[in-house]
């Protein structure tokens, strides 16, 4: 009969122990990059190797609850954790703290909560005993084959919630903490690590002083069987509810950043305003300076001063420069953007091909010009970054911005082509490529705006990458926004 116990206690543990390298493997995976190239492959070996170490322990080091094997048994799990994810992931990042401490948490949390409801055995066995004393089973053999049954259905009973328990945490940890590439400070990070601190160094101090042995736990109050599983319970919704506000905080630091950025687009938008109102000004300043200009030049043409007539008449055609309108698509505040874009190069990138003459607008168009300079002004502000990498890294590489827009039935269709160095960073599951800028928090968010821009008049973004050409292309439904 022993040995019918010890075979279900050893295949138990071993589907447990399967359950956590998957669990393993499915939540450092959701986190960090693999070191290998498969990242099946790179999982079952991270999966394997808990596993082993799980099962060595076991055969070297035998839990002794009530004396320092226990908190020995844990250091080195959490060694050989740590050891596993430099093993087989890029790990070299903050967050891989908050990873193996609430891996272990979470696992150490679930096995005991499976203890807990292991010790429906004890009642089920009183009920066969007391059957037994009153004459209603009369077999010894039956007796045996009873206690056998219930025994195994509490070991299976157990097994499922150790084995469901880690699951239902881990899938919710991983669709809570959304930003998983978000650069955690060592702030954030004690934040994070609070409360699976808490749930280890609860478990450790629960399996110190209590018995446990084949599942079953032995207490010193019945009242304890309530009051443990609450307290494992909350250290759960406690790991849980952490990273929800983790998440939470860092979309409200996105919004402040996204205003902060939107409050400068605002600012330069009118900027450009005042620029455009600047050179009707001079235009209309220029028209009634006309008359005296003209004099001014027929007098020198008079008097024969060639030399004095020519620098006259190139001040007046720097004038004329400065005033000029490069670009006409039919839109004031769009022209009034690429004019002050195209001064903005000619300062910093003079040899940049800035090309606008495809970006036409139609004479119809629902949507607000402001949005429309919201699209424009940070594609082009992307652009120009790209362009200026570039140059500083390959000072001979022709650099340009292309920009052109077509209607389609009633949708209208923006496209941003620019040069740029061909390297595209993009972290697995995200959509645009990560900014190269070294304050990523403030930066890395301008085509969140446009995507947001985009959605307002019912549209979408895509982005594709050829022979180190970057294409940025809008589209917008010509309709009012939402």
């Amino acid at each position: 009969m022993n040995e019918v116990y010890d075979a279900v206690n050893n295949g138990v543990l071993f589907l447990v122990w399967i359950s956590q390298g998957y669990c393993l493997q499915y939540f450092y995976g959701s986190f960090l990059e693999g070191r290998g190239r498969g990242r099946t492959g790179n999982g079952v070996c991270a999966a394997a190797l808990y596993v082993a170490l799980k099962a060595c322990l076991k055969l070297c080091l035998p839990m002794e609850y009530g004396d320092k094997r226990t908190l020995e048994t844990h250091f080195i799990t959490l060694i050989g954790l740590t050891v596993t994810v430099l093993l087989f992931y890029k790990a070299f990042r903050a967050i891989t703290g908050f990873l193996v401490i609430t891996f272990l948490a979470v696992c150490e949390i679930s096995v005991f909560c499976a203890c807990i409801v292991g010790e429906i055995y004890s009642p089920i066995m009183d009920f066969w005993n007391w059957c037994m004393g009153k004459g209603y089973i009369r077999s010894v053999r039956l007796f045996e084959n009873l206690h056998t049954v219930a025994y195994i259905v509490t070991q299976m009973l157990l097994c499922a919630v150790a084995v469901a328990l880690p699951v239902v945490v881990f899938r919710k940890i991983v669709q809570n903490f959304r930003e998983k590439d978000y650069a955690i400070g060592r702030t954030e990070l004690l934040f994070l690590l609070a409360p699976g601190l808490v749930g280890l160094l609860i478990c450790i101090l629960l399996q110190t002083y209590l018995y446990i042995e084949n599942g079953q736990i032995y207490m010193v109050s019945p009242l304890l069987l309530f009051i443990i599983p609450a307290i494992l319970l909350l250290c759960l919704l406690f790991i849980l509810s952490d990273v929800r506000l983790f998440q939470d905080m860092i979309d409200r630091n996105r919004e402040k950043s996204s205003r902060i950025i939107l409050e400068k687009q605002v600012g330069s938008m009118q900027e450009h305003i005042a620029e455009m109102e600047h050179m009707y000004s001079g235009i209309r300043g220029m028209k009634h300076d006309m008359k005296n200009s003209l004099t001014v030049i027929m007098q020198l043409a008079d008097s024969g001063s060639n030399e004095e007539l020519r620098d006259y008449l190139s001040g007046l055609s720097q004038t004329f420069d400065r005033l000029e309108f490069h670009f006409k698509t039919g839109n004031a505040v769009v022209d009034t953007l690429l004019n002050t874009k195209y001064h903005e190069i000619l300062r910093t990138l003079p040899d940049l091909q800035f090309h606008a003459d495809r970006l036409l607008f139609p004479e119809k168009l629902m949507i607000q010009s402001y949005d429309i300079g919201i699209i424009l002004g940070n594609a082009l502000d992307n652009a120009l970054e790209a362009c200026k990498k570039l140059k500083a890294e390959e000072p001979e590489a022709k650099i340009f911005i292309r920009l052109s827009s077509y209607v389609k039935g009633k949708m209208f269709f923006l496209e941003v082509e620019n040069s740029f160095d061909g390297e595209v960073v993009r972290k697995r599951d995200a959509e645009f490529p990560v900014t190269t800028k070294a304050d990523k928090k403030v930066h890395g968010i301008g085509l969140i705006n446009i995507k947001n821009t985009a959605e307002k008049y019912h549209g979408a973004v895509d982005w594709t990458v050829r022979n180190k050409v970057f294409t940025l292309s809008v589209m917008l439904k010509n309709e009012r926004g939402i």
